[in-house]
């Protein structure tokens, strides 16, 4: 009898699993034994899914949404820029980094509505080789953009660059004497059809790992 009341009680939680598993897509992957311990699960640089590679740089960007939030860059499980910073606004959010030590050389905030286009121009021809140069649009990025400034920007390995429309989004890494297009970028359209604000795109996210420049 009370081998019988065990199998019934064991046939009942298995039936009960499987329901759930079932209807709510659950899986044993999800109630590991690490969480009925209470153990956190690892922490990956700038909060990425996947640790990087030996000689790889985590990197995170994340463009402005609207004219209301602002955009953020990660680098090296660094926060660069971002509104609890107090150090980005309207247009082109520039951040500068060594691509042997990952430090930050300078980081920049051009407006590209209403702000004097020259002082742009000067900050990427000032670029040196080897320079990680990490890019993430608010609001609007490209009203004052035009022709030479698309083609520093294609120097950097930007293949989106050229299509750079009026409140579109953009986020991109590319580097200084990169040979190729960089893998590194997304690009939005302004269009009223699909737009998730009203007047603006959705948020672009992009993670990965930048490889570092080996001399």
């Amino acid at each position: 009898a009370v081998l019988i009341r065990y199998v019934a009680l064991f046939t009942t939680l298995l039936g009960a699993w499987l329901l759930v598993q079932t209807y709510f897509s659950w899986s044993w992957k999800d109630i590991s034994l690490r969480s009925w311990l209470g153990k956190q699960l690892p922490r990956h640089k700038c909060g990425n899914q996947r640790s990087c590679p030996q000689n790889h740089f985590a990197f995170k960007i994340i463009s402005g949404a609207a004219n209301v939030v602002g955009p953020s860059i990660c680098f090296d499980d660094i926060i660069l820029m971002s509104s609890v910073k107090n150090n980005i606004g309207r247009g082109l959010n520039i951040a500068l980094v060594n691509g042997t030590s990952g430090q930050l050389l300078t980081e920049r905030t051009f407006d590209m509505y209403s702000g004097d286009i020259s002082k742009l121009d000067a900050f990427l021809q000032g670029i040196t080789d080897g320079t990680f140069v990490l890019v993430a649009s608010y609001d609007d990025a490209a009203t004052k953009m035009n022709d030479k400034i698309r083609a520093r920007f294609v120097e950097l390995g930007s293949s989106y660059v050229k299509n750079l429309g009026f409140r579109d989004n953009w986020i991109f890494l590319g580097a200084k004497g990169l040979k190729n297009k960089s893998p590194f970028e997304e690009h939005i359209k302004n269009d009223k059809d699909t737009n998730k604000y009203d007047g603006w795109p959705e948020m672009l996210e992009m993670e990965g790992c930048a490889p570092r420049k080996m001399d």
